[in-house]
């Protein structure tokens, strides 16, 4: 083994990256808020609140959005400083793809469904 080799095999190779890692108390507070975040809409929709099905929908889409956020803060720490960036910019290009995917099959499927459906039984005794 070289010189090189030999010195740098005993080397400890901690590097601080910006990354922060969490303590007892951050991982507390993000179980907590975790909790709240999912029994608040359980709550929402097993007393029927709210009482419109889609407004329902969109506030627990809320939460969920925010509950993704914590679990990124709290339990991947993850940050904008993090790995020079490049997890924020990995996370952004994911979001935008999720994005891209769920519109693009949400309209696929709605333009399916219209163009798709059989003619109405109204529409079927009109004709001669």
């Amino acid at each position: 083994m070289s010189e090189h080799h030999a010195t740098h095999a005993h080397d400890h190779h901690d590097h601080d990256d910006g990354a922060t890692h969490g303590s007892l108390s951050d991982y507390v507070k993000g179980f907590a808020l975790s909790v709240v975040l999912t029994a608040i809409p359980f709550w929402l929709v097993m007393t029927n609140v709210i009482g419109k099905p889609n407004l329902t929908a969109l506030v627990i889409l809320g939460f969920a959005a925010v509950q993704i956020v914590v679990h990124m803060i709290y339990f991947l720490h993850m940050n904008a400083r993090s790995e020079g960036g490049w997890n924020m910019l990995a996370l952004i290009f994911t979001l935008v793809l999720v994005v891209i995917t769920l519109a693009g099959s949400l309209w696929v499927m709605y333009h399916m469904n219209a163009n798709m459906m059989p003619p109405s039984m109204h529409e079927m005794r009109n004709q001669p």
